[in-house]
C-alpha cells in the first residue's frame, strides 16, 4: 500500500478552505476536484459534506498517494479517484461545482487556460468554482512573502508563477463564469469563488 503523502500546509488551510465551501458548496451535489495533490483536501472536505459526491483527480504520478488517503477513510460520497491532466481528457460530469487549490501557479499558463476552456463542457449551467491559492493583483504581489515564493516558483520552473486575479477572471469569463466572491485566507492567500451564468 502507497504512504499516506502529508502536507503541513493542507492540515493549515483545510479549516479555511471548508468555511467557503460550507457557504458556496451548500446546495452542491457533484464535486470535480482538480489536482487533488496528497489527498487530504478530499477527505477532510468529503467528510465534512456529506451531501457532496467529491470526486478526486490528479495526473497519474500523484494518484498512490491520494487513494491511499481515501482507502483509509472509506467515505461513501468520495467515487473512485480519476487521472486527469488537463491537456488530456477529461471525466464527462457533469459537476455542479468544481475546486482546485493550489494548482495555478504550479501549471504552465497554457495549461491553465486549457483547465478554464474546459470547464463548459463538464458543469452544469449553474455550476460554482472554487479556486484557492495566491493571487497577484494587477501584477503586483500582495505581500513581500508572495514576492519570495514566486521567486522559489520560477527557480523550480520558469513554467511556474502567481497568477494575476484579472487574468484568471477573464479566463472564467470567457468560460461563462462570474466572479462571486474573492475571500481573504491565511498565509496571504485568496479563495475566488465563481458561479455560471446561463445562457
Amino acid at each position: 500500500m502507497a504512504i499516506k503523502p502529508y502536507s503541513p500546509a493542507c492540515e493549515r488551510n483545510r479549516e479555511p478552505i471548508l468555511g467557503v465551501l460550507r457557504e458556496y458548496f451548500a446546495d452542491r451535489r457533484h464535486a470535480l476536484e482538480i489536482g487533488s495533490g496528497t489527498g487530504q483536501h478530499a477527505v477532510h472536505f468529503a467528510a465534512a459534506l456529506p451531501q457532496l459526491s467529491w470526486q478526486s483527480s490528479d495526473r497519474a504520478e500523484n494518484l498512490p498517494g491520494i487513494r491511499a488517503w481515501l482507502d483509509e477513510a472509506a467515505l461513501p460520497n468520495t467515487p473512485p479517484l480519476l487521472e486527469l491532466d488537463v491537456e488530456r481528457a477529461w471525466p464527462p460530469g457533469p459537476f455542479d461545482a468544481v475546486f482546485s487549490a493550489n494548482t495555478l501557479h504550479i501549471m504552465a499558463w497554457p495549461e491553465v487556460q486549457q483547465l478554464f476552456a474546459q470547464l463548459p463542457a463538464i458543469t452544469t449551467g449553474d455550476a460554482v468554482l472554487a479556486i484557492y491559492g495566491p493571487f497577484n493583483d494587477r501584477g503586483r504581489y500582495s505581500s513581500d512573502s508572495n514576492a519570495a515564493f514566486d521567486a522559489w516558483l520560477k527557480a523550480r520552473g520558469t513554467h511556474m508563477a502567481i497568477r494575476d486575479a484579472e487574468a484568471v477572471d477573464a479566463l472564467a469569463d470567457a468560460a461563462g463564469f462570474h466572479l462571486l466572491a474573492d475571500v481573504a485566507m491565511p498565509a496571504n492567500n485568496r479563495c475566488r469563488v465563481w458561479r455560471r451564468h446561463h445562457g
